[in-house]
C-alpha cells in the first residue's frame, strides 16, 4: 500500500476530544487551523463516539471555544446509529440503555422505544443505567435479540477523570449472557462510510485525525483513510511504540499539522 502524503489530502474527518480540545478547554491552535481549513475550502467533519449530546450540542461547545462549527460539521455515534438501525436493518422497536439524549436521537429517526417486545436491543453511553434496565437487556438478549451498539469505549474522559463508558457496559453484558453487540462508532468502518458519503469525500483522499490508536486510528486503517495522529490526549510516544500498526503521520497537535499543511 503507498503511503499517503499530505498534499493529496483533500477532506478531513476529526475526533474532538483530546484532539480539539479537553474537556472545556481548547486545544491551543484548534480554532485557527479549521478557520485555515474553511478559507482553504477543505471539506471536514468532527466525528465523536459519545452519543449522550446530540450534534447542537457540540456545535454550541467548539463555537464558546472559538472553534467553528455547525451541527452539519458533526456526526456522533448516537446518530450513526440511528442511521445504521433506519437503512440497514428492518428494527424499529428497540429496546435501549442510553440517555435520554439518545433516546430522542432514535425517536427522531422514527424508531419506537419499546420494554415489552422489542426487535433488537441498542446500548449506548448512559448514566441514567440502572440494574432493572441491564437486568431486561440481559433477558432479552438470552432470547437471541439482535444486539447493537454505539460504541467500544470502555471510558469516557472527564474533567473529573475516566468513567464507564458504553464498552464497559458491553463488558458487563457479556459475563451475563456472552454476548458481543455490532459496534456501529469507530473503529468501525461503517462509521467512516457514513461520514464520506456526508462530506461527498473519497477514502484515498481523506484523513482521519485524532488522538486514540484503537479507535480514530484503528478506523482510518480499516477504511483505507490516511491516519493522523496527534499526541494531544490519550496517546504518548511510549503507547505509539508499543502499537501494532503505525500512523501514516504523527504530530504533537493539530496546530504543527496545520503548520505542515500549509507549507504544502
Amino acid at each position: 500500500m503507498t503511503t499517503p502524503q499530505l498534499k493529496h489530502i483533500r477532506a478531513y474527518l476529526f475526533d474532538m476530544d483530546g484532539t480539539m480540545y479537553l474537556g472545556s478547554k481548547p486545544i491551543p491552535g484548534a480554532a485557527a487551523f479549521i478557520h485555515f481549513l474553511q478559507e482553504e475550502n477543505f471539506p471536514f467533519l468532527f466525528l465523536t463516539n459519545n452519543p449522550s449530546a446530540d450534534a447542537d450540542y457540540y456545535s454550541a461547545k467548539l463555537n464558546k471555544m472559538g472553534i467553528d462549527a455547525t451541527p452539519d460539521n458533526i456526526l456522533t455515534a448516537g446518530a450513526a446509529t440511528a442511521t445504521y438501525l433506519v437503512e440497514e436493518t428492518d428494527w424499529r422497536k428497540v429496546y435501549v440503555l442510553g440517555t435520554p439524549c439518545f433516546e430522542n436521537e432514535l425517536h427522531r429517526a422514527g424508531l419506537i422505544l419499546d420494554d415489552s417486545v422489542p426487535e433488537a436491543v441498542v446500548i449506548s453511553f448512559d448514566k441514567t443505567l440502572t440494574y432493572e434496565k441491564l437486568e431486561r437487556a440481559c433477558l432479552l438478549l438470552r432470547d437471541g435479540l439482535p444486539y447493537i451498539a454505539t460504541n467500544p469505549d470502555r471510558v469516557c474522559p472527564t474533567e473529573y477523570g475516566y468513567i464507564p463508558d458504553c464498552g464497559a457496559i458491553a463488558a458487563l453484558i457479556e459475563s451475563a449472557t456472552g454476548r458481543t453487540p455490532r459496534f456501529i462508532g469507530k473503529p468501525s468502518p461503517d462509521f467512516a462510510k457514513m461520514a464520506l458519503l456526508k462530506l461527498n469525500a473519497q477514502a484515498a483522499h481523506t484523513a482521519m485525525v485524532g488522538d486514540r490508536l484503537y479507535t480514530d486510528m484503528e478506523m482510518a486503517r480499516q477504511a483505507g483513510l490516511a491516519s493522523i495522529l496527534v499526541l494531544s490526549g490519550e496517546t504518548g510516544k511510549d503507547d505509539l511504540g508499543k502499537a501494532a500498526y503505525q500512523p501514516d503521520f504523527v504530530f504533537d497537535s493539530v496546530a504543527e499539522l496545520h503548520q505542515a499543511i500549509a507549507v504544502k
